[in-house]
């Protein structure tokens, strides 16, 4: 077993504040999947469909862009409350940054998240190397396949949806795939899920790729070289241009679309190195 990433983070400035971005989104994501569930649980009906399409009070459509696009891409034009939930969750998530939709509401987080954990407590090393660009790859395939089929065949295996449907629906065969995504990343590819062929995520990083909400090392003269924040980022390689690149005239903005603002770097670090920052 190895030591834990902000271990010298907690000893410094306590565990609540070395973890506090990891609860926020843990309240986040579990508070989404309950306000989903309040309906078949309880019958209170706060929120009718799922994450792929909802509709919250009779009044807020919210819907899936990456759904809308294939949906229309087979030959299905969406109802009006389809296209003003589209936009709706677009404009959000341009804003916010489209992967705080992956690290922040995506219940598939909560399985990769556990299969990191469970990879660094044992140390598992064990793992093939794969490019992170097979998601572009997997996302063009997504897109190409209803217009050549006239169905959208990603949403039969779309890991996200079957996970949302399976909780509130019931799991049937989903629960292999499932399965099969964390049994990847424990064994397999260290976060070869979301990091590599999630094309829901790709597809997301698109959409923010604009944002003005961003991580920054602004306080990367202070970095002691201790590894915590590469070793807990989910997209590792998005840290280095900020933290390390002064000397090439780099400035401390973590630019990368693959940045899931997780805010895991901000946790672990003792030196306050870095912040989540508003450009304006």
């Amino acid at each position: 077993m190895t030591d834990y990433p902000g271990k010298t983070a907690v000893a410094e400035q306590g565990w609540l504040k070395a973890h506090r971005f990891l609860l926020l989104r843990r309240f986040n994501q579990f508070g989404v999947l309950f306000m989903f569930l309040l309906g078949p649980l309880f019958g209170a009906w706060l929120v009718t469909g799922t994450l792929s399409s909802s509709m919250t009070l009779d009044i807020l459509p919210l819907t899936d862009p990456l759904l809308l696009t294939q949906s229309m891409l087979s030959g299905t034009w969406p109802a009006m409350t389809g296209l003003i939930g589209a936009l709706l969750v677009l404009v959000f998530y341009a804003v916010l940054g489209g992967r705080v939709f992956c690290s922040w509401v995506c219940p598939v987080n909560l399985i990769t998240d556990l299969a990191a954990w469970l990879r660094r407590r044992f140390d598992i090393r064990s793992g093939a190397r794969l490019s992170r660009n097979l998601r572009w790859w997997l996302l063009g395939l997504v897109l190409a396949f209803p217009p050549l089929t006239g169905v959208m065949v990603w949403e039969y295996v779309n890991p996200v949806s079957m996970l949302h449907r399976g909780l509130i629906f019931g799991f049937g065969w989903a629960w292999l795939i499932l399965l099969a995504v964390f049994l990847y990343d424990l064994f397999l590819v260290r976060r070869g899920w979301c990091g590599h062929l999630c094309p829901v995520g790709a597809c997301y990083a698109l959409i923010g790729a604009k944002s003005p909400v961003h991580v920054a090392a602004t306080g990367r003269e202070r970095c002691d070289d201790c590894m915590d924040c590469f070793d807990i980022c989910p997209e590792p390689q998005v840290i280095k241009p900020a933290l390390k690149g002064a000397a090439a005239g780099l400035g401390p903005r973590i630019a990368s679309l693959d940045c899931t603002r997780c805010g895991r770097c901000i946790d672990v670090c003792s030196k306050d190195v870095f912040q989540l920052k508003i450009k304006s």
